[in-house]
């Protein structure tokens, strides 16, 4: 694997891959949404024993999406981390909380924001249980809700702006899926 740019603190920097989920190199986060780069990313889906979704607010000064709502968290893997081991990473540092997770899919995406940044992702879904409050870190998240699968279909296509574009795609397939 190849390091493509001067690696920053492991934290900043995401898996640069190829469609293969090969990896091509290690890139600054910053620089590989500008780019419009591959790199590997993780979605978590975290249900209660109502079958209703835990959702977040992502905190207001994110670098995009501020202010929308999506998944339960989402991230990048540093290098040399196991997406699952990222996506349970995440899930205690935004929602403090952890739980067992399942992968359920992976594909890839790309979307493009007014601000000139480029997601594009190998996305990997894990799904898990839990039925407490999370305890949120606002660094990251806003607020939260608990909404049935219905209820977010219903409010998406009344309310599409509500959402970040990753969670709009991914709800998608994951309804395909269950269904």
């Amino acid at each position: 694997m190849t390091q493509i740019s001067p690696k920053k603190d492991s934290n900043e920097s995401v898996v640069l891959v190829d469609e293969n989920n090969q990896e091509v190199g290690v890139m600054d986060k910053q620089e590989a949404h500008v780019k419009g780069l591959l790199h590997r990313a993780f979605s978590v889906f975290v249900f209660n024993n109502q079958g209703q979704l835990l959702l977040q607010q992502r905190a207001l000064h994110k670098y995009h999406s501020g202010g929308l709502w999506t998944n339960t968290c989402c991230s990048h893997p540093k290098p040399g981390e196991s997406t699952l081991d990222a996506a349970h990473r995440r899930l205690q540092e935004e929602m403090g909380f952890d739980c067992d997770l399942t992968e359920r899919f992976s594909f890839m995406y790309k979307a493009e924001f007014e601000n000139g940044l480029t997601e594009h992702e190998l996305d990997f879904i894990y799904t898990g249980i839990y039925n407490s409050n999370p305890f949120l870190n606002f660094a990251e998240v806003n607020c939260y809700t608990w909404m049935g699968l219905e209820e977010i279909k219903t409010d998406m296509l009344i309310n599409p702006n509500k959402y970040t574009a990753w969670f709009k795609i991914i709800f998608d397939k994951y309804l395909n899926l269950v269904q």
